[in-house]
C-alpha cells in the first residue's frame, strides 16, 4: 500500500491554480495524483490550442498568457467570444467534442492532463466538481456583462471596458482603485476590433483618445500604462 503524500507536489507549488483556480479544490493527495499525469506544455502566440469539434483529448489550466477563443460560421468567418487568463480551466468536462476554437493569444503555457482522468476525479470529489461550477457561472456572468459593453457602450467606453478586462486579469492585484498596472495588448488592433464589434480605425482612434486624455500612456504601440484604474473604470461607464 502506498503511503499518503503530505506535502504539495513540486510541480504545482508555485502554480496560482493552485490557490485560486480548479486545483484549489484539491487535496493533497489528489494533487499527487493529479501531478503524475500532467504536463507542463508551452505554446507559442498564434498556436492553435484545440479546434472547434476536434475530440477533446485533454483539458488544461492557463498558467500564464493569454488564450483566445473563438466561433466559427458556416462560410468561414470567425468571432472572437472570450478570452481565458490564468488560472483558468480550459475545456469542458463530459462534453467529447471541443465546441470552441481555442488559440494562444499571447505566448503562454498550460497545465495538461487526460480527460478521463479529471473527470473520474471530479465524479469523486464534489469540491471540485463545486469549483468548476463556480468557474462556468462566473464565465455567464461576464458573457452578461460583455453584452451590456457591446450592446449598449459608446465605442470610447468599449475600447476602456476591453483595456480595463485585461489589467483586471493580467494582474490580480489591480482591483485597488489608484493601482498602476502596465501590460502588453494580447490581441492585435484588428482582433480587438472584431471583439469589440468596431472598425480597425474606431479602435486605434478611440485609443489616441484615451492617450490624449492621459487615462493611458502607449509605448511602442502594444505597451500600455493605466496611470490610474479608477479613471479608465469611469471611462469604461463602470
Amino acid at each position: 500500500m502506498s503511503a499518503i503524500p503530505d506535502e504539495v507536489p513540486k510541480l504545482c507549488e508555485a502554480c496560482e491554480s493552485r490557490h485560486k483556480g480548479m486545483c484549489g479544490a484539491l487535496q493533497v493527495e489528489q494533487l499527487a495524483i493529479l501531478a503524475r499525469i500532467a504536463h507542463k506544455r508551452e505554446a507559442k502566440s498564434g498556436a492553435e490550442l484545440l479546434a472547434e469539434a476536434e475530440q477533446a483529448d485533454v483539458y488544461a489550466n492557463v498558467l500564464s498568457g493569454v488564450v483566445k477563443l473563438t466561433k466559427t460560421l458556416s462560410d468561414g468567418r470567425q468571432q472572437i467570444v472570450g478570452l481565458q487568463f490564468a488560472p483558468d480551466f480550459l475545456g469542458r468536462p463530459f462534453r467529447k467534442e471541443s465546441h470552441l476554437n481555442a488559440e494562444a493569444a499571447t505566448d503562454v503555457v498550460l497545465c495538461t492532463f487526460p480527460t478521463a482522468a479529471l473527470e473520474r476525479m471530479i465524479q469523486e470529489t464534489p469540491e471540485l466538481e463545486r469549483q468548476l461550477y463556480r468557474q462556468v457561472l462566473n464565465d455567464l456572468d461576464e458573457a452578461r456583462d460583455w453584452m451590456v459593453t457591446l450592446g449598449r457602450k459608446t465605442a470610447s467606453e468599449k475600447v476602456a471596458s476591453f483595456l480595463l478586462l485585461i489589467a483586471r486579469n493580467i494582474d490580480p492585484d489591480s482591483d485597488a482603485e489608484c493601482a498602476s498596472i502596465t501590460f502588453d495588448l494580447p490581441l492585435t488592433r484588428a482582433d480587438i476590433a472584431d471583439f469589440l464589434g468596431l472598425t480597425i480605425e474606431t479602435v486605434s482612434r478611440q485609443l489616441t483618445r484615451l492617450r490624449t486624455d492621459k487615462i493611458i500612456s502607449i509605448k511602442n504601440n502594444r505597451c500600455i500604462t493605466v496611470p490610474n484604474l479608477e479613471r479608465l473604470a469611469t471611462r469604461a461607464g463602470n
